[in-house]
Parts: structure tokens; C-alpha cells; sequence
């Protein structure tokens, strides 16, 4: 209060700010998964984000139509709020395009690139904007299993604050700043790297997916709308 009394600031911006960030310094703050406001304010502040996805393609590199498709199968948000949302995840995707972008790093699981959302041109753009992005994606095989039981994990570390790491359910969202989960979180990542498929083999496993689809295309017998 002292601080922003010296500032000029009245009571209402006190209030507000009060508000905004009352959960700044929990441990763990869980929140709706609605709220997009706190994983796009998380995303722009970090210096570095690394990533675990196990049956979607992350985020910040889906295309705009396997966002509004994994929407519109879910079934779960309003057809009327589809649009916001897909809106707002294309807008996070504007971090990826500053000269200070973060630096980032996504382990995809094999399993989302063999769930199929809408038509084959549809997941055809998605593997090819994976695949124009190899030097930040890391491929999990398939037959690493024990990679599929765990679940989707993110960590985030700042310029001048602790790390975070996050994950989320269709039910809510979960950022922790524990040192212990932090750690648990970089012990998943350090058996990550360890499995996961390097960038010039990730290159060659998302070129496979590109080839099977255009095969497929031309088989009689496959309806792929």
C-alpha cells in the first residue's frame, strides 16, 4: 500500500491488483480450464518451455484447424465458445514469432500423431508444421510405453523467477511451483531425452506420417473426408 500511495495509485488499483495476483506466490494454484489468461501471461514471461504431450499435438503448434477440431470432437466446450477458444490459441502462437522467443522444446508422443482428427488434408497440415518445426520437436516412439502412462507436463523457466511446471485436465489447471514437483517434472523430461527419437530421426518419423497419408489418398478402398 505504502509502494503505490508513493506511486499515485488509489485504493481501487490496489483492489484490482490485489485480485489479479493473490495466487502468485502459492505453491500450487489450480484454476478452470476456461482461464486462458494465466497459461498465455505464463507463455509469454518464460525464457525457455519444454513440453510432454501424450495424444494431442501441443498447443502452441497446432493449426488452426486441428484446434477447432479438437474442439469440436470433444464435445465438451459450447459450439458458441469454440471460435473464442481457438481464437486465443492462435493468438499464445504469436510467442513463437517474437525475436526474444522463448526457447522451446516439445516431446510428441507417437500416439498423437496416430490420432486421427477430421479429414486427411487436415492432419496433413498439422504433421507438416510439425515437420517445418523439427529443430524444437522431439519424437517419443510408439513403443515406449512407459512414456504413455505418464501424464502431459510443461515446464516453464523465467529470466527472475522459480520455474513452473503445468498440467491440465478437461477439468482444470494446475501450476506448481513446489520444488519438489518442479523436480519430478525435470526427471520426466531428463527420461524423455533419453527415448525420445533425435531431431534428424524425428524429421524422418513425421515424413512417414506425410507419405502414409498421400498413399492412402490414392488407395480405391480408403475414404479419407
Amino acid at each position: 500500500m505504502q509502494l503505490f500511495t508513493a506511486c499515485g495509485k488509489d485504493i481501487d488499483f490496489f483492489e484490482d491488483f490485489r485480485r489479479r495476483y493473490r495466487h502468485a506466490f502459492d505453491l500450487y494454484f489450480v484454476q478452470v480450464p476456461e482461464n486462458l489468461r494465466t497459461i498465455a501471461m505464463t507463455e509469454s514471461m518464460a525464457k525457455k518451455i519444454v513440453s510432454f504431450d501424450i495424444m494431442t499435438v501441443h498447443g502452441l503448434l497446432q493449426t488452426e484447424r486441428y484446434a477447432r477440431e479438437l474442439f469440436v470432437d470433444g464435445q465438451i466446450e459450447a459450439r458458441e465458445d469454440i471460435e473464442k477458444f481457438v481464437q486465443a490459441r492462435m493468438e499464445r502462437q504469436t510467442i513463437m514469432r517474437r525475436p526474444n522467443r522463448p526457447e522451446c522444446l516439445f516431446y510428441v508422443h507417437e500416439l498423437a500423431l496416430q490420432t486421427r482428427l477430421g479429414d486427411a488434408q487436415l492432419m496433413e497440415d498439422q504433421y507438416l508444421r510439425l515437420l517445418f518445426n523439427t529443430h524444437i520437436i522431439r519424437v517419443v516412439p510408439a513403443n515406449i510405453r512407459s512414456a504413455a502412462f505418464q501424464s502431459k507436463c510443461t515446464l516453464y523457466e523465467f529470466p527472475k523467477a522459480a520455474p513452473v511446471v503445468f498440467t491440465e485436465t478437461n477439468m482444470g489447471q494446475l501450476f506448481a511451483q513446489d520444488s519438489a514437483a518442479v523436480e519430478r517434472g525435470k526427471r520426466l523430461f531428463e527420461r524423455l531425452e533419453a527415448v525420445a527419437l533425435d531431431e534428424e530421426q524425428s524429421r524422418s518419423k513425421l515424413a512417414e506420417y506425410v507419405s502414409g497419408l498421400r498413399e492412402d489418398s490414392h488407395d480405391p478402398r480408403t475414404d479419407l473426408a
